[in-house]
């Protein structure tokens, strides 16, 4: 009994220190794998003392085993196929011939500065040629980095992981059985990732099949259906062919997440739930295991490797699988920079280890020591660099372009179309089919369905867009819409049109959602305005010698109910004009100007005014009389 609570702590206190760690990484808005390797060193035999892993025997590789492959499941499950099939040459390259470039150029690193023989130095490279998911994929939500970039970092880091494990393995059979036949290592490598590739597609496609038909099953035991579903694939697959469970749970990933399960979202959150889990258990417990000795004994020439990794293999690794590619240099620069080592790294060498000490081949610790100091260096020099580098480069997603507009009104279809001429995609949505048949007829796309459902909102790439726009006639409504998907996709602006006080709102949600446009629009009375032809649509720029009376009169405007500004241009990018706005000079607003006088704009039969409103520079707008104007507008509400 007494052995048991030893082993039962010590999975307490794993637990623990790692949801601490991500609590605290979480708060700090850092690396979570930075503090997690902090708390493991110093509850570890060179810390505190208090985690000793060895004490879970054989179990430790069992947990390192399952949890891996719930890590790389989800990795796979979370890929978009849509936008991988943007980069898709780049990203077959990086995992082919940047694994090839990576062992290569590690090896000779590690042989010539770390005085590694020829076959530790090349188990070292296939343990390193894998860039964790785990580390990447928070990494890239918390800088909001270009999507092109983050869905090409985010597909190597999955899809290179079971194959780097693969190549590891095959490596190190090599070593073990004193065998360095060239073709019979490729051969076993090509079986287990053909092997794993068949077990994984078909098990995939059965668990979407029992998710889609099994209604009688609650959402909670498909996910735990699923759950016994990877693991017995995994096994399956380890069966039949060693080390090729981890191919066989990404494809499963892959495949599953293609199949547009219900419920999806919620499925892959409790995936999130259980991968962050496993990342903060196998983390604290294999940092415990490491000794702070053997990373110092590496010296110098151990520094020296990595930096090599680091500033020249992969700047050469990027440069040779993006060079026909769309990416512009400061995109290929940033993915030059961006290549921290993960969990799969340090779990797989970790074993290694084991079994080179075990046969009696010196290096395994050695081996180990380096992994740890390859995630250490990578991780604090690029990943705690990343958020400023990508600021610096100007490939935040910031600059992310089109917008999904839900309601599809006469004021919205007006904005979607400005949005298109500019030359940004832009999806609408709506319940209603008539509406949604006239917006289809400004060769506008259109979801008919409710943006309650968060997979319409995946259907109309909500994840790539810059812009969300909940512009109803509901204003609640368009609240709950917008702090959706806010909480669900987190686009860089999400805007609603509701009748709150825009401080209010931005200072008490995590994910802002801005009033969009001005305060308390009266969006039945504009869009009546629009379908009468009572309006005008211009822009005027705010220069710098009139900008304090352009700006007075502007707002003036908007107050007497007669001007709202839809949009604005800064700095080459097209925004929706949310209600608490700051104006600068140089910018370049796209209004809407109430004219009741009718022979300004006849209206054209069978079709919203909306979409046939041409865009007018009006320069002189700010010394539109207000006082005329408003009694002009008063005098054509009184008129019967």
């Amino acid at each position: 009994m007494e052995a048991s609570f030893e082993i039962t702590l010590q999975i307490v206190i794993a637990v623990f220190a790692g949801i601490s760690a991500q609590v605290l990484a979480a708060s700090l808005r850092v690396p979570s794998i930075v503090f997690l390797l902090m708390f493991g060193i110093l509850l570890g035999s060179d810390g505190f003392g208090l985690l000793d892993p060895h004490m879970l025997g054989t179990g430790l590789e069992v947990i390192v085993a399952l949890a891996t492959a719930i890590i790389l499941f989800e990795g796979g499950l979370s890929l978009d196929l849509e936008e991988l099939s943007k980069v898709s040459t780049s990203l077959q390259l990086l995992v082919t011939l940047g694994t090839m470039i990576t062992l290569l150029g590690g090896s000779m690193a590690v042989h010539w500065l770390g005085e590694f023989p020829w076959p530790i130095a090349f188990l070292y490279a296939s343990l390193v040629v894998v860039t964790g998911p785990t580390v990447v994929s928070p990494l890239l939500k918390q800088i909001n980095v270009d999507r092109q970039v983050a869905t090409l970092l985010e597909g190597e880091g999955v899809l290179i992981d079971p194959v780097g494990a693969i190549l590891a393995v095959v490596v190190l059979n090599t070593i073990l059985n004193d065998h360095t036949d060239f073709m019979t290592a490729m051969s076993s490598l090509t079986l287990r990732l053909g092997v794993g590739g068949v077990i994984g597609a078909a098990g995939g496609w059965l668990m979407s099949l029992i998710s889609k038909r099994a209604n009688f099953l609650s959402f909670e035991l498909k996910n735990l259906v699923v759950l016994a579903g990877l693991w017995g694939l995994f096994a399956l697959s380890q069966m039949i062919r060693s080390e090729s469970g981890l191919m066989t749970v990404v494809v499963a990933g892959v495949v599953f997440g293609a199949s547009s399960v219900p419920e999806e979202r919620l499925l892959r959150r409790f995936k999130g739930q259980l991968t962050i889990l496993s990342v903060s258990v196998l983390f604290i417990l294999l940092a415990a295991d490491l000794s702070i000795a053997s990373v110092f004994a590496l010296g110098w020439g151990g520094v020296f490797t990595v930096l090599v990794l680091m500033f020249i293999v992969r700047p050469i690794n990027i440069l040779f699988c993006t060079w026909n590619s769309e990416f512009n240099w400061r995109q290929k620069l940033f993915l030059s920079w961006v290549a921290p080592r993960g969990i799969v790294s340090a779990s797989v060498a970790s074993l290694f280890a084991i079994l080179l000490t075990e046969r009696g081949i010196n290096g395994g610790e050695a081996i180990k020591a380096l992994v740890f100091l390859t995630i250490i260096m990578t991780v604090f020099c690029q990943g705690l660099t990343a958020a400023w580098f990508a600021k610096c480069l100007e490939i935040t997603s910031k600059d992310a372009i089109g917008a999904v507009i839900v309601g599809c009104n006469p004021l919205s279809l007006l904005i979607a179309r400005l949005f298109q001429e500019w030359g940004e995609p832009v999806v609408m949505i709506d319940t209603d089919a008539q509406r949604s048949e006239q917006a289809q007829a400004q060769n506008l796309r259109v979801i008919s369905s409710s943006a309650l459902d968060t997979g319409v909102l995946e259907e109309a790439g909500l994840g790539s867009m810059g812009t969300f726009l909940a512009m109803t006639s509901n204003g609640e409504v368009n609240f709950v819409l917008a702090q959706r998907a806010a909480e669900e996709f987190n686009p860089p602006r999400v805007l609603a049109v509701f009748p709150r006080d825009p401080q209010a709102t931005i200072s008490t949600n995590e994910n802002t959602v801005s009033q969009a446009l001005i305060p308390d629009l009266p969006i039945k009375t504009w869009n009546d305005y629009v379908n009468d032809g009572q309006v005008k649509l211009g822009t005027t720029t705010l220069n710098e010698s009139s900008f304090d009376f352009q700006q007075e009169h502007l707002m003036a405007l908007i107050r007497a109910g007669e001007l709202i500004p839809l949009l604005v241009e800064r700095e080459e990018h097209l925004q929706v004009m949310p209600a608490a706005q700051e104006w600068e000079v140089g910018d370049r607003i796209i209004y809407l100007l109430h004219d009741p006088r009718p022979q300004l704009l006849k209206r054209l039969s069978g079709a919203s005014q909306s979409t046939r409103l041409a865009l007018e520079k009006l320069p002189k707008v700010e010394e539109i009389p207000l006082a005329k104007l408003s009694q002009l507008s008063r005098s054509d509400a009184r008129t019967p």
